[in-house]
């Protein structure tokens, strides 16, 4: 795959290379060099931060009570037999 730098510096990923990775318009990228090579990550943090605040617990006073609620079992609960 190639891709050519246009004018002012800009880029465009393949599509196949956006698919995926899950890139979205406003996703962070890290830019690194490692000799000539130029390595591009996806920024976990930036995920992490769209999605905080969208999930909220309703009421549950933790993520493992909701679980309980929801499946009758959370994460690290002793599996009856």
């Amino acid at each position: 795959m190639e891709a050519t730098v246009a004018e002012r510096g800009q880029i465009t990923l393949p599509k196949a290379v956006r698919d995926a990775l899950g890139l979205t318009k406003g996703t962070t990228l890290k830019v690194e060099l490692d000799g000539s090579r130029i390595i591009l990550r996806k920024s976990v943090d930036d995920a992490i931060s769209r999605a905080r605040g969208r999930f909220k617990l309703d009421g549950y006073a933790s993520p493992d009570d909701a679980l309980r609620a929801l499946r009758d079992h959370a994460p690290g609960d002793p599996v009856e037999s």
